[in-house]
């Protein structure tokens, strides 16, 4: 090993920050050794837990970790990649309030960038939908769910009550199925505390192109999960696609009209654009890598995660893109990184889907575990179960095990997270337009007057 080796991670999901953890474990305290994890977010966000922050089960702050305090020998850079050159071995970060750049040298770099979502060029989807990506997209969703409760609740809103009160979300895997089940209960849980409101007035549709929801889990639970989402008044629309959306109508490809004030896109995930400008093998916009998660023909390059494609040597396809694959990938890579700087043997990444679980609502959940199918409260409860004890550190774990006692004992909070300066603003920013549109020639003379520090 030369007298500093400079191994960099991009990126702070499942993947990067496993592979940091081991090697933080292997080379903690080595002088020689410098390795810096870089990811635009300081904290780890756990994302199977996401849609129950977006339902109000869960505290936003429990199911993330601030990452310096999960790597402790690990440097940790806070910024947005803006450029891989993999010739020069130099990554460039911007950085700051002012986005001003960074450059990063390495010997051996690890990409596991993870996925954006894939509008698919769809006139105004991109623009008007809500996503569920980040932690971010959760709490804006949160607060969209309470606004239209508050909205439709008012007099004034009688003629548009069945819009506000409509929601859609596209896409019928995991994250889809997951998020309107959660809301679902959210919401109907909640119209007590509305008295102009009921049952009736809420529209929930399931938007997929498929013969049945879940296609990752076999047919006869996507069945059973389908069946038990539309007992709880969920429509789903199989063999459908969005087409366009304005933010008030949903356009499907068949030239169904639905309305809808709220829809949630879950449809399509796509690699970091950064990977696509890569010198490497490139397959479905993924970086093609071997057994070992090395890049071929670029010594020291590793790619794993959902930036990756990745062999499955048990079925002789490609790993799916899920957290077991990732955490378990990251491990192997730190190890082969090791292996790469000492000069030992590399390890092929060889795993098989333990199983996998999804939520449907009302304490009812679908798994399929060693190729066992489970249905119902039992699955919902090892869905818990097995994803609490995945969350990083006793602490969270604590957090999130309250939570979710609390949530079985009481209701659910109604609260809007928002940001008091940004609304203030926004509301100065109306009254500007109103005052203008009223007495053009007085915003002509008089000055702008400025906003009190105080209020």
């Amino acid at each position: 090993m030369p007298e500093q080796h400079r191994i960099v991670i991009l990126g702070g999901g499942f993947a990067g920050l496993y592979a940091a953890l081991e090697l933080e474990q292997n080379f903690a305290g080595k002088p020689n050794v410098q390795i810096t994890l870089v990811n635009r977010e300081n904290f780890f966000l756990f994302t199977p837990m996401l849609h129950e922050v977006a339902a109000g089960d869960l505290d936003l702050t429990n199911i993330v970790n601030p990452i310096r305090k999960l790597l402790r020998h690990v440097a940790f850079f806070e910024g947005q990649v803006q450029e891989i050159d993999l010739e020069t071995r130099r990554v460039l970060v911007s950085h700051g309030f002012d986005g001003h750049a960074h450059e990063i040298v390495f010997d051996q770099i690890v990409l596991a960038l993870g996925s954006t979502t894939q509008f698919f060029g769809l006139p105004g989807v991109e623009e008007n939908a809500l996503t569920m990506k980040s932690l971010s997209d959760a709490v804006r969703l949160r607060n969209r769910l309470i606004a239209i409760l508050e909205a439709a609740d008012t007099e004034c809103s009688l003629s548009e009550r069945q819009a506000l009160l409509s929601v859609a979300v596209a896409g019928a895997g995991f994250a889809g199925v997951e998020t309107l089940a959660s809301i679902n209960d959210f919401l109907r849980n909640s119209l007590r505390y509305y008295p102009n409101l009921s049952l009736q007035d809420l529209k929930l549709t399931l938007i997929h192109p498929g013969d049945v929801i879940l296609p990752e889990l076999s047919p006869k639970l996507g069945n059973y999960a389908q069946q038990k989402l539309e007992k709880r008044g969920i429509e789903v629309l199989s063999h459908s696609r969005v087409s366009s959306y304005d933010g008030a109508i949903i356009n499907l490809a068949d030239g169904t009209k639905l309305a809808a004030e709220t829809l949630i896109w879950t449809a399509g995930t796509m690699p970091n654009p950064l990977i696509a400008n890569l010198p490497c093998p490139i397959e479905r916009g993924r970086v093609k890598v071997t057994a070992e998660l090395a890049v071929p023909d670029w010594p020291g390059v590793w790619a794993l995660g959902d930036c990756a494609v990745v062999p499955d040597l048990s079925t002789g396809k490609f790993c799916p893109p899920t957290a077991q694959h990732a955490l378990r990938q990251g491990k192997v890579v730190a190890q082969n990184i090791i292996a790469h700087a000492e000069g030992g043997s590399f390890r092929k990444f060889d795993f098989k889907t333990i199983g996998q679980l999804a939520t449907i609502g009302h304490r009812a959940g679908v798994a399929s575990v060693f190729g066992v199918n489970i249905s119902g409260f039992l699955a919902w409860w090892m869905w818990r179960t097995i994803y609490l004890s995945k969350l990083p550190r006793l602490e969270k774990k604590i957090r999130v095990a309250l939570d979710l006692t609390l949530d079985l004992l009481f209701s659910k909070d109604l609260c809007q997270f928002i940001d008091v300066r940004q609304e203030h603003k926004m509301s100065n920013n109306n009254l500007g337009h109103l005052q203008e549109e009223a007495h053009p020639q007085a915003q002509l003379k008089e000055p702008a007057l400025e906003t009190s520090a105080i209020a």
